[in-house]
């Protein structure tokens, strides 16, 4: 690992972000050029690593591309783009077998078609085919595990931990700006966490791969470094963001008091497990024919509309009418986790609750990752491609991470003698700012805005609702502003200003859309429009 001193770093492709998505342009970019992957925290301290599901390919006899589009296209509520769900489904197989070369140890079982050799297939929500592979239920471990192990054995890759990206470098941040194109990126300045200082990073590409923003809900199945990073920076920079009211929640998280964002994953279902009430009703047939295998956000409205209906804290996901052997062969991790907290999945029901977990919306791409900006490509959860709809079918967005990865990084090869040189940074300006003894404040509107997110911008909104969240959200913007330019920067506050962003993103996305469609439910619209359209945010 790279350490980060006092001087700018040069490269020619920086990518701000260490999941599937970052790792995967670094190790598809030319071996002549120099990369920098960033990391506000550890390497493997994303949402990569804590996939359970799987990946989503046609990969088993029977099934067709055909089949996982129409999937895709039903799930998203007429708002996927069909183009890019057709492009993304295509190299669908090319990308596993990719993932397979590099070492990926995906679970073995029945043969797939044209392989000749045999993995294990689970079939997850919105599927209509068993097309989900997988390692055992720690798929994005097994990922991170090998694309890292790639990452750091290559030689023009460097690698950055606890950098936390602050905002993107544009022609007025430089030096000698060699003309006066706005409309281009040169890198980004960085906070060093450890040193407690600023630097600048500048490229002739950069790459935002910074994850999603459910940490803007009280209760989420992300990692704390989920704060939308990236999409905030892009905002502020002049990119469009998109369909940024659609969050999913994901319906089965772990209830317990001391379990902190444990998944519980959608395969459970996918292999039998039901959903119960406490007195061992089963509720999701009441909901949709495919009861348990329903898209995300129906099971999700469905548990939410039981837990408000008889004031419960939680519901029960069961799996114990299954063999404990195949219970216990699938589904290790998430047997060894719960008995830890006292709860034997092969023998009781699992307490569960909806949490935050997944952005559908965010920096508007075309189909080679490039955003609005020159220079500036967005890949994974923090870009919209037009993929997911009004709703991401399960075990997609790890495919899209691995394709659009790919994208990204053909579009910088091909592009790169045509990207002049960065020019040089000016050193970050602490001149008029001080030390802050009030952190207090910062810990306080983290928790308002999280809260409130929760209350009134949650899995079922009213009119009513999103207004007090926007008043809200007005307030915490001026408050934080004003801290923000008359102190010295923190990881805390950096990553409160980009939440308040991404909240104020949400909420007036929200307040745009005069229907219910997907992931976004609202009691005052409670039906769709004829036509679908996308919520364009233009700064």
């Amino acid at each position: 690992m790279m350490s980060a001193d006092e001087t700018a770093h040069s490269f020619d492709v920086l990518i701000i972000g260490s999941g599937a998505a970052g790792l995967t342009v670094a190790l598809d970019l030319p071996e002549d050029l120099r990369v920098a992957v960033v990391s506000k925290d550890a390497l493997n301290a994303g949402a990569t690593a804590r996939a359970q599901g799987g990946i989503a390919a046609v990969l088993a006899e029977g099934d067709t591309i055909e089949s996982h589009i129409a999937d895709t296209l039903e799930a998203g509520a007429g708002l996927c783009r069909e183009d890019v769900v057709r492009f993304v489904v295509e190299r669908g197989p090319q990308a596993i077998r990719k993932l397979i070369r590099l070492g990926v140890p995906f679970t073995r079982g029945a043969a797939l078609a044209e392989e000749g050799f045999g993995y294990h297939l689970t079939r997850e929500g919105g599927h209509s085919q068993r097309r989900v592979i997988h390692v055992e239920d720690a798929t994005g471990r097994a990922l991170q595990e090998t694309l890292e192990r790639r990452v750091r054995a290559a030689s023009n890759i460097q690698v950055f931990e606890r950098l936390l990206a602050i905002d993107l470098i544009r022609a007025r941040h430089l030096e000698s700006p060699g003309g006066d194109d706005q409309r281009r990126v040169h890198g980004a300045y960085f906070l060093d966490r450890e040193a407690g200082r600023v630097l600048p990073m500048t490229a002739r590409a950069t790459v935002l791969a910074t994850g999603g923003a459910s940490r803007v809900y009280l209760y989420s199945s992300n990692p704390d470094a989920a704060t939308g990073d990236g999409i905030a920076m892009a905002w502020r920079a002049g990119c469009r963001v998109a369909n940024m009211e659609f969050n999913q929640f994901h319906p089965t998280c772990l209830y317990h008091p001391k379990a902190k964002t444990f998944l519980i994953s959608e395969a459970l279902r996918g292999e039998g497990a039901v959903l119960r009430l406490p007195d061992g009703e089963r509720f999701m047939p009441r909901f949709d024919s495919r009861a348990e295998l329903a898209p995300r956000d129906i099971v999700a409205r469905a548990i939410d509309h039981e837990m408000k209906r008889l004031g419960l804290d939680h519901v029960l996901l069961d799996i114990s009418h299954q063999d404990p052997d195949f219970v216990i062969g699938h589904f290790p991790n998430i047997y060894r986790r719960c008995l830890e907290f006292g709860i034997d999945i092969t023998k009781e029901p699992i307490p569960v609750v909806p949490a935050a977990h997944y952005t559908c919306g965010g920096v508007v791409t075309d189909l080679a990752a490039r955003t609005d900006l020159e220079a500036l490509y967005a890949v994974g959860e923090c870009a919209f491609t037009g993929l997911h709809g009004a709703n991401r079918m399960a075990s997609n967005s790890l495919l899209e991470c691995l394709v659009f990865g790919e994208a990204a990084a053909h579009d910088i090869a091909e592009r790169f003698a045509d990207l002049p040189p960065p020019g040089i940074a000016r050193p970050w300006d602490e001149s008029r700012v001080t030390d802050s003894d009030e952190e207090i404040v910062v810990r306080h509107n983290w928790a308002e805005l999280r809260r409130f997110m929760w209350d009134y911008v949650g899995i079922v909104r009213t009119d009513k609702r999103l207004e007090r969240a926007r008043h809200r959200v007005d307030l915490l913007t001026a408050e934080i502003q004003d801290y923000y330019g008359n102190f010295r920067v923190t990881g805390d506050l950096l990553e409160l200003r980009n939440l308040v962003t991404v909240a104020d993103l949400i909420v007036r996305s929200a307040r745009l859309r005069k229907e219910s469609r997907g992931l976004h439910y609202t009691l005052d619209y409670p039906e769709p429009l004829p036509q679908a359209r996308d919520t364009v945010l233009t700064p």
